[in-house]
């Protein structure tokens, strides 16, 4: 169902889209790495809020990448972590386990 939230101005001049603050807050714009997604759907315009993500970090944001990083935040959460004082010792540890 749709939920009316106010209307805008439309600058041919500068292509600009006035947003008005009851839209802003709704859609939560202030956020600094806020962006907006057009999306043209049976002679509509849609607006989406979006947080832009670099390519190159696109992969972390996978559900397996997400996934992982649960998994990793609960073994922290438990204590299920080795700590080294140094490189040396974090080598050793590998190589003791076989890990190449």
């Amino acid at each position: 169902m749709d939920k009316r939230i106010g209307f805008g101005s439309v600058s041919s001049s500068g292509h600009a889209l006035t947003v008005p603050p009851e839209v802003w807050a709704a859609l939560e714009l202030d956020n600094p790495d806020a962006i907006v997604e057009y999306v043209a759907r049976d002679g509509e315009i849609v607006l989406r809020p979006r947080v832009a993500v670099h390519p190159d970090d696109a992969w972390f944001w996978s559900p397996e990448s997400q996934a992982a990083e649960r998994e990793a935040e609960e073994d922290l959460a438990a204590g299920r972590y080795t700590t080294f004082e140094n490189e040396e010792e974090f080598l050793a540890h590998l190589r003791a386990a076989h890990i190449r």
